[in-house]
């Protein structure tokens, strides 16, 4: 072969972390199957087969590589996990089929009868009913602080203290939590800290390099991002996996499909463009809303004006897509102010590409006594927005209309 005809050099890289964030979004984790497809292959597939029977024992014994059945494992699903590991700096990943399912495994798995929980009191209302409703059932305690007190952390500890247990920013209220100095009490109490970090995505926020030692997603929100089908998973270290996390999903089921994983994954190649996108689209929402009247009160983690703005600036590479506000007249002005609204649609979900209110009093939180709500300060006027891809001036159009109506 002469010089003209030498292949050109192609850049692999030998570590894919050396990659940016958007590229591993893109190629991370992708095994293709001898036809050399350019999409990542969907196995639909309950089981396998095995050249014999000696190769299915060995194969069952984990002395052999390669995959027994799709509720242990799947090639698609395993192409999502890396990807998600990848982008999240973490050893493994363990997909679900639900964001709960990924926060009830990750806790679970590690947690006996005797164990003690501490937990931020401000989470999501089905976050909240494992720990004081479901875990007390097998003897697990918990004890539910003001997450933005490190002195109620600490005070909180027992010998019995096994997790800790925190989203940030919380759901609905975007109140921060010092992640790293969470963590810190947790290990020097000898407890691992799970974080839920949704609502900041894993390109705004990296909880383990803050220190947490467990990183959940609902998938269903950004990752998917345009309300398909439902996801969850569970990031770790390989260790953790080993020791606690893969019997307990093997044992008990809560498998992600192979579609809704190959869904995910596919929605992973766009998650940049769409966080960066409505992030800014969220800032100018804000400041809009800042603006009108009868709002009372703008909560956005990017601006100057939130109460943990310096937290913000440390901990977060921006503000989110997501912005908490509230309006005059309680609930009827709350519901006077969403059914206003023409482009922004009614749901509770978050981080769709289509722009949706929620009204948590009546919905997400809604099964919380009305102390309860206020303790986590969700008043019946407040109202969260999920800012999704729409042009931010006809989201502001809409809002604006819709303060009128108030």
């Amino acid at each position: 072969m002469s010089v003209a005809q030498k292949p050109a050099p192609k850049f692999i890289p030998k570590d894919p972390l050396t990659l940016h964030p958007e590229t591993r979004l893109v190629h991370g984790g992708t095994t293709r199957s001898p036809y050399g497809e350019t999409s990542e292959a969907l196995f639909l597939t309950q089981g396998f087969v095995y050249d014999n029977a000696e190769s299915c024992e060995a194969r069952f014994k984990g002395e052999d590589p390669g995959f027994v059945y799709s509720r242990y494992g799947n090639p698609t699903t395993a192409m999502f996990e890396e990807r998600m590991a990848l982008l999240e700096g973490a050893e493994a990943a363990r997909a679900t089929a639900s964001g709960m399912a990924a926060v009830n495994a990750a806790l679970l798995c590690q947690l006996s009868a005797g164990d003690h929980v501490v937990a931020a009191r401000a989470l999501f209302g089905s976050c909240r009913w494992i720990l004081e409703d479901f875990l007390p059932r097998f003897g697990v305690e918990t004890t539910l602080v003001d997450g933005t007190d490190l002195a109620a952390w600490q005070a909180a500890v027992r010998p019995s203290t096994k997790v800790f247990f925190l989203e940030s920013p919380t759901n609905p209220t975007l109140e921060l939590i010092d992640i790293a100095a969470v963590a810190e009490i947790a290990h020097a109490a000898g407890a691992r800290l799970v974080v839920d970090n949704v609502f900041a995505t894993p390109l705004l926020q990296h909880p383990f390099e803050l220190g947490a030692d467990i990183v959940v997603y609902s998938t269903t929100k950004h990752v998917d991002g345009q309300g398909r089908c439902l996801g969850g998973v569970i990031l770790s270290s390989q260790q953790f996996v080993i020791d606690h996390l893969q019997t307990f999903l093997r044992q008990t089921g809560p498998s992600i499909s192979p579609f809704n994983a190959w869904i995910m994954l596919k929605g992973l190649e766009t998650l940049a463009l769409r966080v960066e996108r409505m992030q800014a689209s969220a800032g100018r929402v804000a400041d809009a809303l800042a603006g009108l009247p009868k709002i009372e009160t703008v909560l956005y983690p990017g601006r100057a004006d939130h109460p943990q703005a310096e937290l913000a600036r440390r901990q977060m590479k921006g503000g989110g897509t997501l912005v908490t506000f509230v309006v005059e007249g309680g609930k009827e002005g709350a519901f006077r102010f969403a059914n206003a609204l023409g482009l922004i649609r009614i749901s509770n979900n978050l981080g769709d590409a289509k722009s949706l209110i929620t009204h948590p009093a009546t919905t997400t939180h809604q099964r919380f006594t009305p102390e309860a709500r206020a303790e986590m300060g969700i008043s019946d006027g407040l109202l969260r927005l999920s800012v999704g891809l729409e042009h931010p001036d006809d989201l502001i159009a809409d809002l604006t209309t819709a303060a009128g109506a108030l």
